[in-house]
Protein backbone atom coordinates (compact mmCIF):
# COMPACT_ATOMS: atom_id res chain seq x y z
CA UNK A 1 0.00 0.00 0.00
CA UNK A 2 1.56 3.55 -1.04
CA UNK A 3 1.16 6.97 0.60
CA UNK A 4 -1.92 8.92 -0.75
CA UNK A 5 -0.54 12.14 -1.11
CA UNK A 6 -3.36 14.68 -0.14
CA UNK A 7 -5.61 16.81 -2.79
CA UNK A 8 -4.24 20.15 -1.89
CA UNK A 9 -0.86 18.39 -2.21
CA UNK A 10 -1.69 17.10 -5.80
CA UNK A 11 -2.60 20.62 -7.06
CA UNK A 12 0.51 22.53 -5.73
CA UNK A 13 2.41 19.71 -7.61
CA UNK A 14 -0.16 20.77 -10.55
CA UNK A 15 0.78 24.03 -10.55
CA UNK A 16 4.69 23.23 -10.40
CA UNK A 17 4.10 21.24 -13.52
CA UNK A 18 2.36 23.56 -15.39
CA UNK A 19 5.42 26.39 -14.33
CA UNK A 20 1.90 28.45 -13.16
CA UNK A 21 1.90 31.03 -10.61
CA UNK A 22 3.11 31.45 -7.98
CA UNK A 23 5.58 28.69 -8.72
CA UNK A 24 7.33 30.55 -11.45
CA UNK A 25 10.52 29.02 -10.34
CA UNK A 26 9.30 26.25 -12.65
CA UNK A 27 9.53 26.02 -16.07
CA UNK A 28 6.07 27.13 -18.21
CA UNK A 29 4.92 24.30 -19.97
CA UNK A 30 1.79 25.06 -22.67
CA UNK A 31 -0.55 22.48 -23.46
CA UNK A 32 2.05 20.74 -26.25
CA UNK A 33 4.82 20.71 -23.54
CA UNK A 34 2.18 19.28 -20.63
CA UNK A 35 1.85 16.07 -23.17
CA UNK A 36 5.55 15.85 -24.13
CA UNK A 37 6.54 15.93 -20.16
CA UNK A 38 3.88 13.39 -19.57
CA UNK A 39 4.86 11.10 -22.91
CA UNK A 40 8.35 10.71 -21.67
CA UNK A 41 7.29 9.25 -18.37
CA UNK A 42 5.78 6.52 -20.49
CA UNK A 43 2.63 7.71 -19.00
CA UNK A 44 0.76 7.44 -22.62
CA UNK A 45 -1.16 10.95 -21.86
CA UNK A 46 -1.98 13.77 -23.80
CA UNK A 47 -3.66 16.70 -23.01
CA UNK A 48 -7.22 16.82 -24.29
CA UNK A 49 -7.42 20.80 -24.44
CA UNK A 50 -8.79 21.10 -21.10
CA UNK A 51 -7.91 24.15 -18.44
CA UNK A 52 -3.87 23.20 -18.15
CA UNK A 53 -3.91 22.88 -14.36
CA UNK A 54 -7.16 21.14 -14.14
CA UNK A 55 -6.34 18.25 -16.88
CA UNK A 56 -2.92 17.79 -14.44
CA UNK A 57 -4.50 17.85 -11.58
CA UNK A 58 -7.03 15.20 -12.91
CA UNK A 59 -4.54 12.86 -13.98
CA UNK A 60 -2.30 13.28 -11.44
CA UNK A 61 -5.21 11.96 -8.63
CA UNK A 62 -5.21 9.09 -11.11
CA UNK A 63 -1.57 8.46 -10.90
CA UNK A 64 -2.18 8.68 -6.93
CA UNK A 65 -4.77 5.93 -6.87
CA UNK A 66 -2.85 3.38 -8.91
CA UNK A 67 -1.61 0.19 -6.76
CA UNK A 68 1.95 0.66 -5.39
CA UNK A 69 4.51 -1.27 -4.19
CA UNK A 70 6.17 0.51 -1.60
CA UNK A 71 4.15 1.26 1.50
CA UNK A 72 6.40 4.25 2.69
CA UNK A 73 6.74 5.93 -1.02
CA UNK A 74 3.53 7.45 -3.28
CA UNK A 75 2.97 5.32 -6.32
CA UNK A 76 5.71 4.86 -9.09
CA UNK A 77 4.26 6.68 -11.68
CA UNK A 78 3.76 9.29 -9.21
CA UNK A 79 7.27 9.05 -7.76
CA UNK A 80 8.73 9.51 -11.66
CA UNK A 81 6.30 12.62 -12.03
CA UNK A 82 7.66 14.26 -9.04
CA UNK A 83 11.38 13.15 -9.96
CA UNK A 84 11.45 14.30 -13.38
CA UNK A 85 9.87 17.60 -12.13
CA UNK A 86 13.07 18.60 -11.15
CA UNK A 87 15.26 17.22 -13.88
CA UNK A 88 18.42 19.56 -14.43
CA UNK A 89 17.64 19.55 -18.24
CA UNK A 90 14.49 21.48 -17.82
CA UNK A 91 16.10 24.23 -16.18
CA UNK A 92 18.77 24.34 -18.51
CA UNK A 93 16.88 23.49 -21.69
CA UNK A 94 16.97 26.32 -24.10
CA UNK A 95 13.19 25.49 -24.69
CA UNK A 96 12.26 25.61 -21.25
CA UNK A 97 14.99 28.00 -19.27
CA UNK A 98 14.58 31.84 -18.56
CA UNK A 99 15.58 33.92 -15.97
CA UNK A 100 12.85 33.15 -14.12
CA UNK A 101 13.62 29.76 -13.19
CA UNK A 102 15.55 28.00 -10.04
CA UNK A 103 16.06 24.57 -9.51
CA UNK A 104 17.35 25.17 -6.21
CA UNK A 105 14.54 26.72 -5.03
CA UNK A 106 11.78 24.82 -6.77
CA UNK A 107 13.72 21.45 -5.23
CA UNK A 108 12.55 23.61 -1.73
CA UNK A 109 9.60 23.90 -2.63
CA UNK A 110 9.06 20.31 -3.29
CA UNK A 111 10.51 19.72 -0.11
CA UNK A 112 8.63 21.56 1.75
CA UNK A 113 4.90 19.94 0.39
CA UNK A 114 6.23 16.26 0.99
CA UNK A 115 7.33 16.70 4.45
CA UNK A 116 4.32 16.14 5.86
CA UNK A 117 4.44 12.04 3.92
CA UNK A 118 8.26 11.96 6.33
CA UNK A 119 9.66 11.73 2.45
CA UNK A 120 12.71 13.65 1.02
CA UNK A 121 14.59 14.18 -2.03
CA UNK A 122 18.08 12.78 -3.08
CA UNK A 123 20.14 14.43 -5.04
CA UNK A 124 22.32 13.14 -7.84
CA UNK A 125 24.27 16.66 -8.54
CA UNK A 126 26.51 14.87 -10.94
CA UNK A 127 23.52 13.61 -13.36
CA UNK A 128 21.29 16.59 -12.40
CA UNK A 129 18.53 14.18 -10.99
CA UNK A 130 16.58 13.53 -8.02
CA UNK A 131 15.26 10.23 -6.13
CA UNK A 132 11.80 10.46 -3.72
CA UNK A 133 12.85 8.94 -1.10
CA UNK A 134 11.70 7.81 2.45
CA UNK A 135 12.92 10.58 5.48
CA UNK A 136 15.66 8.80 7.56
CA UNK A 137 14.76 7.07 10.71
CA UNK A 138 15.38 9.13 13.96
CA UNK A 139 16.45 11.98 14.90
CA UNK A 140 17.69 13.54 11.52
CA UNK A 141 18.97 17.33 12.38
CA UNK A 142 21.05 18.13 8.95
CA UNK A 143 18.36 21.38 7.08
CA UNK A 144 20.93 21.17 4.41
CA UNK A 145 18.45 21.35 1.00
CA UNK A 146 20.81 19.21 -0.75
CA UNK A 147 21.13 15.00 -0.03
CA UNK A 148 22.87 12.42 -2.06
CA UNK A 149 22.21 9.15 -3.05
CA UNK A 150 25.70 8.72 -0.77
CA UNK A 151 24.40 10.44 1.90
CA UNK A 152 24.65 8.31 5.21
CA UNK A 153 22.76 9.35 8.55
CA UNK A 154 25.16 8.97 11.59
CA UNK A 155 25.17 9.29 14.90
CA UNK A 156 27.38 11.53 16.90
CA UNK A 157 28.30 12.05 20.69
CA UNK A 158 30.27 14.86 21.42
CA UNK A 159 33.11 15.31 24.72
CA UNK A 160 32.94 19.08 24.55
CA UNK A 161 28.59 19.51 24.72
CA UNK A 162 25.74 18.08 25.84
CA UNK A 163 23.14 17.48 22.90
CA UNK A 164 19.75 18.86 23.89
CA UNK A 165 17.22 16.86 24.76
CA UNK A 166 14.53 18.96 22.67
CA UNK A 167 13.90 18.42 19.06
CA UNK A 168 15.24 20.73 16.58
CA UNK A 169 12.79 24.02 15.99
CA UNK A 170 11.63 24.62 12.51
CA UNK A 171 10.92 27.94 13.24
CA UNK A 172 13.98 29.16 14.82
CA UNK A 173 17.30 30.75 13.19
CA UNK A 174 20.50 30.67 14.89
CA UNK A 175 22.64 33.94 14.36
CA UNK A 176 26.51 34.00 14.74
CA UNK A 177 28.01 37.03 15.20
CA UNK A 178 30.41 39.40 16.96
CA UNK A 179 28.99 40.66 20.02
CA UNK A 180 29.82 44.28 19.36
CA UNK A 181 27.73 47.26 19.50
CA UNK A 182 28.56 47.81 15.78
CA UNK A 183 26.76 45.09 14.69
CA UNK A 184 23.00 45.53 16.47
CA UNK A 185 21.61 47.08 13.34
CA UNK A 186 22.82 43.83 11.46
CA UNK A 187 21.30 41.67 14.08
CA UNK A 188 18.32 44.12 14.07
CA UNK A 189 18.05 43.69 9.86
CA UNK A 190 18.38 39.69 10.92
CA UNK A 191 15.67 39.89 12.94
CA UNK A 192 13.15 41.51 10.65
CA UNK A 193 13.98 39.73 7.91
CA UNK A 194 12.83 36.28 10.51
CA UNK A 195 9.78 38.49 11.45
CA UNK A 196 8.77 38.66 7.97
CA UNK A 197 9.05 34.75 7.26
CA UNK A 198 7.04 34.29 10.17
CA UNK A 199 10.43 32.86 11.99
CA UNK A 200 12.40 33.55 15.14
CA UNK A 201 15.79 34.12 15.81
CA UNK A 202 18.30 34.18 18.45
CA UNK A 203 21.68 34.12 19.16
CA UNK A 204 23.55 33.15 22.15
CA UNK A 205 23.00 36.73 24.21
CA UNK A 206 19.35 36.28 23.95
CA UNK A 207 18.95 33.14 26.16
CA UNK A 208 20.94 31.89 29.26
CA UNK A 209 20.22 28.48 29.89
CA UNK A 210 23.31 27.00 30.52
CA UNK A 211 26.60 28.33 33.00
CA UNK A 212 29.09 27.70 29.45
CA UNK A 213 28.74 30.25 27.17
CA UNK A 214 29.40 28.14 24.14
CA UNK A 215 27.20 25.32 25.66
CA UNK A 216 23.92 28.06 24.43
CA UNK A 217 25.85 28.62 21.43
CA UNK A 218 25.31 24.59 20.29
CA UNK A 219 22.27 25.14 21.74
CA UNK A 220 20.96 27.48 19.25
CA UNK A 221 22.76 25.63 16.34
CA UNK A 222 21.79 22.03 16.97
CA UNK A 223 17.82 23.46 17.03
CA UNK A 224 17.94 26.09 14.58
CA UNK A 225 16.15 25.66 11.17
CA UNK A 226 18.74 28.26 9.81
CA UNK A 227 21.97 29.40 11.04
CA UNK A 228 22.94 32.76 9.41
CA UNK A 229 26.91 33.63 10.22
CA UNK A 230 28.33 37.78 9.87
CA UNK A 231 32.11 36.54 8.61
CA UNK A 232 32.51 40.84 8.57
CA UNK A 233 35.83 41.32 11.05
CA UNK A 234 36.83 37.49 10.40
CA UNK A 235 35.72 37.28 14.23
CA UNK A 236 37.29 33.38 15.32
CA UNK A 237 34.38 32.49 16.98
CA UNK A 238 32.44 33.16 13.83
CA UNK A 239 34.50 30.83 12.51
CA UNK A 240 34.26 28.16 14.94
CA UNK A 241 30.43 28.33 15.52
CA UNK A 242 30.38 27.89 11.68
CA UNK A 243 32.08 24.76 11.50
CA UNK A 244 29.69 23.17 14.27
CA UNK A 245 26.91 24.33 12.00
CA UNK A 246 28.06 22.41 8.57
CA UNK A 247 28.96 19.38 10.86
CA UNK A 248 25.71 18.85 11.91
CA UNK A 249 24.04 20.02 8.65
CA UNK A 250 22.25 22.96 9.17
CA UNK A 251 21.37 25.26 6.72
CA UNK A 252 24.07 28.22 6.39
CA UNK A 253 23.27 31.95 4.96
CA UNK A 254 26.91 33.70 5.73
CA UNK A 255 26.84 37.53 5.40
CA UNK A 256 30.07 39.71 5.45
CA UNK A 257 30.95 43.45 4.47
CA UNK A 258 34.24 42.41 2.80
CA UNK A 259 34.28 39.49 0.77
CA UNK A 260 37.93 38.92 1.91
CA UNK A 261 36.86 38.12 5.61
CA UNK A 262 35.36 35.11 4.24
CA UNK A 263 37.76 32.39 4.75
CA UNK A 264 38.69 30.98 1.52
CA UNK A 265 37.66 27.64 2.35
CA UNK A 266 34.72 28.70 2.63
CA UNK A 267 33.88 30.88 -0.72
CA UNK A 268 32.34 28.82 -3.11
CA UNK A 269 28.83 28.78 -0.85
CA UNK A 270 27.64 32.19 -1.65
CA UNK A 271 27.85 35.36 1.09
CA UNK A 272 25.30 38.08 1.51
CA UNK A 273 27.54 41.02 1.17
CA UNK A 274 26.12 44.38 2.53
CA UNK A 275 26.84 48.03 3.96
CA UNK A 276 27.12 49.09 7.51
CA UNK A 277 24.66 51.82 6.58
CA UNK A 278 20.90 52.69 6.96
CA UNK A 279 20.63 51.42 3.20
CA UNK A 280 22.40 48.84 3.40
CA UNK A 281 21.00 47.70 6.34
CA UNK A 282 17.58 47.95 4.24
CA UNK A 283 19.57 45.94 1.63
CA UNK A 284 20.22 43.06 3.78
CA UNK A 285 17.11 42.68 5.21
CA UNK A 286 15.21 42.51 2.00
CA UNK A 287 18.24 40.25 0.57
CA UNK A 288 17.55 38.04 3.86
CA UNK A 289 13.51 37.39 3.13
CA UNK A 290 14.07 36.15 0.04
CA UNK A 291 16.89 33.60 1.21
CA UNK A 292 14.79 32.48 4.03
CA UNK A 293 11.99 31.79 1.96
CA UNK A 294 13.70 30.10 -0.75
CA UNK A 295 15.27 27.67 2.15
CA UNK A 296 12.12 27.03 4.09
CA UNK A 297 9.95 27.17 0.71
CA UNK A 298 7.28 28.55 2.31
CA UNK A 299 6.07 31.51 0.34
CA UNK A 300 2.41 29.82 -1.10
CA UNK A 301 2.74 27.09 2.02
CA UNK A 302 0.56 28.98 4.48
Amino acid sequence: MSIELRPNTLEQLAKMICGDSPYTEFPYRSSWYLTQFFTSLGLGLTHNGQTRFIWVKERLAELNLQPGTHDSLPTESLCRTIESLLDADYFENPSTASDRLDRVAAIAKVKGILQRYELSLAEDTRHGTVRLVAAPEGTFISTALEQTETTRVITFSPTVFDVPRGAPDPTLVGVMMPFSAEFRPVYEAIRGASTTCELRCLRADDIWNSSAFMQDIFDIIFSARIVIVDFSGKNPNVMYETGIAHTLGKEVIPLTQNIQDVPSDLRHHRALIYLPNEQGYRDLETALVTRIRIIVGMAEQH
